[in-house]
């Protein structure tokens, strides 16, 4: 299996509905690793490495997102494959 690394940007209404703690557990489900973080302007922004199989899958989810949410645009791109993340984890930086 392939390895791949796709960085996310999802707009809509998606904070405030569980978009992060629901994306965790749909990452961990796929054994997909990186990280999500609500930014500034209302977007949600994640970065995903795993196999190929895995990573469609949570970007599937992105499009639709938990219940309560309204995705209007997932923007996708690839990036190199760099296996720094053990883990899935939710960034709660400060803006």
């Amino acid at each position: 299996m392939s390895k791949s690394r796709k960085h996310l940007f999802i707009k809509g209404r998606v904070q405030g509905v569980f978009f992060r703690a629901t994306m965790q557990d749909v990452a961990h489900a796929n054994s997909v690793t990186g990280w999500v973080k609500n930014n500034y302007d209302g977007s949600v922004e994640t970065v995903l490495e795993g196999e190929i199989e895995n990573i469609e899958k949570v970007v599937r989810w992105c499009r639709t997102g938990p219940r309560g949410a309204y995705v209007s645009e997932v923007n996708v791109k690839t990036e190199d494959y760099t296996g720094s993340f053990s883990t899935f984890s939710i960034s709660f930086d400060r803006w």
